[in-house]
C-alpha cells in the first residue's frame, strides 16, 4: 500500500496533497505549526484549496487507507514510502539561488528515509540540483545509497496560484525517475490522479531543465513586450492597441507589458543563468531580460511623476493610492510582488503612498516588506491613483470618489475601462 508524504504545504504542496488524497493514505508535513493548525481547522489561508474540498479529505488520525492527515512531527512521515517535496526555491538580496529550504527539507526526509523509499521533489531547481544538492544530503542523514536503498523522481510543479481552473490534476505533469524502472513508477504514480496526464522525461536532469526554461521562456517574451512600451510610449503609441493589431496574426505570441513577480517567472531564469556562469557560459538574453524586467518598476514611478509635473502636482509631499500589491490578481500571494518596487522608487520621490489590496494579508505584508496596507478602500481624495493588480474588485470602483479634482490615474495593468492619464 502506498503511503505519501507532502514535505511543504503551501500553494504547490498542499494542492498536491489535496489532489493525492482522494486515493491515497497522504501525511501533509510542514514545520509551520501555525500552518497546520489552520489546515486542521479545514481552512486554506492561500485560498488555493476551497475549504469544503479541503475538510472533505481531511482525517483526524494517520491510520485511514485515504485521507489527508496534517502534522508537523516528523514521526508522522517515518512510515511512508513516497516522499515529494514542494518546498519554495527563492533567490537571496543578489538574486543568487537559495537552496537552504530544500536543504532542510532533504535533512527531515533523510532522517526518516528507508530501504525502497522514493523520494520526489517538486521544487523548481537548475538541471543538476536533484543529483547534485539534494541527493548527497539525504545519503548522508539516512546513511543509505542512492539507487541501491533508495530512489529519487523529479515532477515540476506547475500550479498557477488564484487560477480555479487550470488546477493541479487538469496541467500535464512531466514526470522522471532516477532509473528507467523508478521513472516508470513515478509517472504512475502522478497518472493514477492527474486527469490532464503525463509526459515521462528520460531522466530527472531533462525534467529539471524543462521546467526552469518554461518560465524563462516568459520572462524573456514579456520583457520584450515591456521594451515595446517603452519604446511606444516615447513616440505616443497606445502599446496595448499595437499588441492587439498584431495579434490578429495566428502565430503572434500574446504576450502583455507589465511587472514580472512572483514565485516562478521572475527567480527561475537566475537558476539557469546561475548554473550556466557556473559552467563558464554567460547567458546573454536570459539576464538582459531580467534586468529589463525588474527596472519596470522604477520605469513605472518615473512615468507617474512626469505625468503629475505635467498636471501641476507637487511631487514632494503629494498623496497617492496604490490599488493591489500582491504578484498577481485575484490571489493572496505577495511572494516577489514587484509592486514593492513601484512603492519604493514613488517614496524616493517624496510621495506618500497608501497601498489599498482587499486580498493581502496585512502581516504578511508587514513581516515581508516591512510595508502598510489596507484591506478597505480608504475615503480620502489623491494627487495620483496607480492601478497596480487587476484584481477583480477593482475594476468596478468608481475611482473619481478618491481622486483630487487634477489627479494622475495610471494603469499598469492596462484594464481600466475608464479614461486614464497612462498605462504601459
Amino acid at each position: 500500500m502506498k503511503k505519501i508524504a507532502v514535505i511543504g504545504l503551501g500553494y504547490v504542496g498542499l494542492p498536491l496533497a489535496r489532489l493525492f488524497a482522494t486515493k491515497y493514505n497522504v501525511v501533509g508535513f510542514d514545520i509551520n505549526q501555525t500552518r497546520i493548525e489552520e489546515l486542521r481547522n479545514g481552512h486554506d489561508g492561500t485560498l488555493e484549496v476551497e475549504d469544503q474540498i479541503l475538510q472533505a479529505v481531511l482525517k483526524a488520525t494517520n491510520n485511514e487507507d485515504t485521507g489527508l492527515f496534517c502534522s508537523y512531527d516528523l514521526a508522522a512521515i517515518k512510515d511512508c514510502t513516497y516522499y515529494i517535496v514542494t518546498v519554495p526555491t527563492p533567490v537571496d538580496k543578489n538574486n543568487r539561488p537559495d537552496l537552504t529550504p530544500l536543504h532542510k527539507a532533504s535533512e527531515t526526509v533523510g532522517k526518516v528515509l528507508k530501504k525502497g523509499d522514493i523520494v520526489i521533489y517538486e521544487s523548481t531547481v537548475f538541471p543538476g540540483a536533484t543529483e547534485e544538492e539534494c541527493i548527497p544530503v539525504l545519503e548522508k542523514v539516512s546513511g543509505l545509497q542512492f539507487n541501491v536503498d533508495f530512489f529519487a523522481g523529479y515532477s515540476p510543479e506547475r500550479i498557477n496560484p488564484g487560477d480555479k481552473e487550470h488546477t493541479v490534476e487538469k496541467i500535464l505533469k512531466v514526470t522522471s525517475g532516477s532509473t528507467p524502472e523508478i521513472g516508470k513508477k513515478v509517472d504512475e504514480l502522478y497518472q493514477s490522479v492527474i486527469t490532464a496526464g503525463t509526459h515521462l522525461a528520460p531522466s530527472i536532469k531533462v525534467a529539471e531543465a524543462a521546467k526552469v526554461i518554461e518560465n524563462s521562456q516568459r520572462d524573456i517574451n514579456i520583457a520584450f513586450v515591456n521594451e515595446l512600451a517603452k519604446i511606444f510610449n516615447l513616440m505616443n503609441i497606445d502599446t496595448h492597441a499595437v499588441l492587439e493589431a498584431a495579434g490578429t496574426k495566428w502565430n503572434f505570441l500574446p504576450f502583455k507589458p507589465g511587472l514580472v513577480g512572483g514565485h516562478c517567472i521572475g527567480v527561475d531564469p537566475y537558476y539557469l543563468a546561475q548554473k550556466a556562469q557556473e559552467l563558464g557560459y554567460h547567458p546573454e538574453i536570459i539576464l538582459a531580460g531580467r534586468r529589463l524586467n525588474d527596472s519596470m518598476g522604477e520605469y513605472v514611478a518615473s512615468q507617474v511623476v512626469k505625468l503629475m509635473i505635467k498636471k501641476g502636482i507637487t511631487v514632494n509631499g503629494a498623496s497617492l493610492l496604490m490599488l493591489g500589491i500582491t504578484f498577481k490578481e485575484n490571489c493572496p500571494d505577495v511572494r516577489n510582488t514587484k509592486i514593492v518596487d513601484v512603492i519604493a522608487a514613488l517614496k524616493e520621490y517624496g510621495i506618500n503612498v497608501t497601498t489599498y489590496d482587499p486580498w493581502a494579508n496585512p502581516k504578511e505584508v508587514q513581516q515581508e516588506y516591512k510595508l502598510e496596507t489596507t484591506n478597505s478602500m480608504p475615503i480620502e481624495k489623491f494627487d495620483a491613483v496607480v492601478l497596480g493588480v487587476a484584481h477583480k474588485v477593482f475594476l468596478d470602483l468608481n475611482l473619481s470618489l478618491v481622486q483630487n479634482k487634477q489627479s494622475v490615474l495610471y494603469d499598469i495593468k492596462g484594464v481600466l475601462k475608464v479614461e486614464t492619464d497612462g498605462k504601459l
